[in-house]
């Protein structure tokens, strides 16, 4: 009776003022999702696992803080009070004991369901217990719901999003709200009041250039990107899916560009790899605090494409202190030279300091032509710093 008299309240409370907790993602949201390597083959153990790897491979405090358990922590029905319950084989000692282990460790709990009747793998979703449900992971210490979008049938996405929203905040525990509707109904022009990111495409999968049914290379989700960066700002981001780096079906070079054009459009930075088990040269890419600082940069502007030509998109990104990131990336299956001459980006104003992002090293100034050579399906990031005038120095 208690917990359907505070469901009562909740509900009475948010249907007199509605309102998302600010502040939560100043800056996209870093973290591991386990679905793009383990699907459903998740469980206590592998978690667990995961974390330490985290922490041994400088993950964590290189800001990948959020663990997300996606779909399959569940047991197929509801309990005889219409709880959501975790599967009793893969995680015996329950979801509050997890994320009391993840929060000791220093990270931040995530979880998975679906504003449907089913998940996407045919478990309980949430369509009907969004209150129910949000008391649920409170009591969990749930830090982050990626709310997916299975099983919906004719439900309206953004009434949907919003009642689910609106019983998070009604819980009073501050949970980052991932809008997992993959687009369908421009949730850019709507989801900013409710939730702190969303999906903007299907699912990505582990190449470059290819396109299946419900799953897509993320050559064609950058693609579907262009356009959408005025949506996106501190504590509303575009989500274009989760990170590939590192998984099979990626080059290495495939791998950094991957990374490199995420950070430029300020996308969320979900690793999707087994960390367990990856190459130094993997882990590098992921913890490259200087990419990761453009991805991260306080000013909260996403990245646009400036320029495509043959071989040769240009990206660049607004960060904060007069800087410039601009991302010279090579789409083409031959390498190509480059030969920038700076004139020709009005945005900047003056001379800039050059620095080479992955060879972490400066490379000159912006008086010059720029000159490099890139390899197929790679990239040159650099970052561009005003040079301060002799006045200016010696304020």
């Amino acid at each position: 009776m208690k917990r359907i008299a505070l469901l009562l309240v909740l509900c009475l409370t948010v249907c007199a003022s509605a309102e998302k907790f600010k502040g939560l993602a100043p800056t996209p949201p870093m973290g591991w999702n386990s679905w793009n390597t383990f699907a459903m083959k998740i469980d206590e153990n592998l978690v667990k696992e995961t974390a330490e790897a985290l922490i041994a491979s400088g993950m964590r405090d290189a800001g990948y803080n959020y663990i997300v358990i996606d779909d399959g922590w569940e047991a197929m029905e509801r309990d005889k009070q219409g709880n959501l319950v975790p599967d009793p084989n893969k995680f015996p000692g329950g979801m509050k004991a997890l994320g009391d282990y993840l929060h000791s460790k220093g990270f931040k709990f995530g979880i998975h369901n679906c504003a449907g009747t089913k998940t996407c793998s045919g478990f309980p979703g949430g369509r009907g217990h969004e209150f129910q449900d949000a008391i649920t992971y409170a009591s969990w210490g749930v830090d982050y719901l990626k709310y997916d979008w299975c099983y919906h049938g004719t439900a309206n996405a953004e009434e949907t999003y919003r009642t689910m929203g609106n019983a998070l905040y009604a819980t009073g525990r501050p949970i980052v709200f991932s809008l997992c509707e993959w687009g369908s109904n421009k949730p850019w022009e709507w989801a900013q009041d409710i939730g702190h990111l969303w999906r903007t495409t299907g699912d990505i999968t582990n190449c470059y250039d290819c396109q299946e049914t419900y799953s897509l290379g993320w050559k064609y989700i950058l693609k579907s990107q262009i356009g959408l960066e005025k949506y996106a700002g501190p504590d509303h981001w575009n989500d274009p899916d989760m990170l590939e780096v590192g998984n099979k079906g990626l080059t290495l070079a495939e791998s950094r560009a991957h990374f490199s054009l995420w950070c430029i459009i300020a996308a969320p930075l979900m690793a999707g790899n087994d960390v367990r088990h990856m190459s130094n040269d993997v882990r590098d890419i992921l913890t490259n605090k200087e990419v990761i600082a453009v991805d991260q940069d306080p000013l909260g502007k996403q990245g646009y494409q400036y320029m495509d030509h043959p071989g040769k998109q240009i990206w660049v990104k607004e960060l904060s202190n007069g800087c410039w990131a601009v991302c010279f990336f090579n789409n083409s299956d031959e390498a190509v030279k480059l030969r920038i001459n700076w004139a020709n980006f009005p945005f900047l104003a003056g001379n800039y300091e050059i620095r080479d992002l992955w060879e972490k090293k400066n490379v000159g100034t912006t008086a010059k032509n720029f000159e490099g050579k890139v390899d197929p399906l790679d990239v040159i990031l650099v970052k561009l710093t005003p040079v301060k005038k002799a006045e200016d120095s010696k304020k």
